[in-house]
């Protein structure tokens, strides 16, 4: 089972909650969840990597990381304004590597709803 550490937030923001539970679920490998949160058109960018488009590309590419399970997950920032999200953090995988992480969101609307983009900066560790 992945141990999940976050820092604490206000518990106030329904749209903090959306991008905190994200994150657990792909540190989880939850694929079911992901998908259902992001847009049929939605975008994934890795920087300096690759760039897809599309659920189908998305779940492809979910599909491929099935291989590193996360041992331990610290999710220390999570910050949403208006279309826009971020989170960073860590996370440790059984393997024992350790890669740092930011990631930006935009949203399909200003409320919680779905993402539509997500660029990815993953540095190990």
């Amino acid at each position: 089972m992945t141990k999940i550490i976050v820092s604490p937030d206000c518990g106030n923001s329904p749209k903090l909650t959306f991008v905190k539970d994200f994150n657990v679920a792909f540190a989880q490998g939850d694929i079911g969840t992901l998908l259902e949160r992001v847009t049929d058109d939605v975008t994934w960018e890795l920087v300096g990597d690759w760039k897809l488009e599309g659920i189908d590309a998305f779940r492809d590419e979910l599909n491929k990381m099935k291989d590193f399970k996360v041992a331990e997950a610290h999710i220390q920032h999570v910050v949403t304004h208006g279309k826009e999200g971020a989170a960073s953090g860590i996370m440790i995988g059984e393997n024992g590597k350790k890669f740092a992480f930011a990631e930006f969101y935009e949203f399909n609307s200003a409320k919680v709803s779905k993402m539509k983009s997500i660029q990815s900066f993953l540095v190990e560790l």
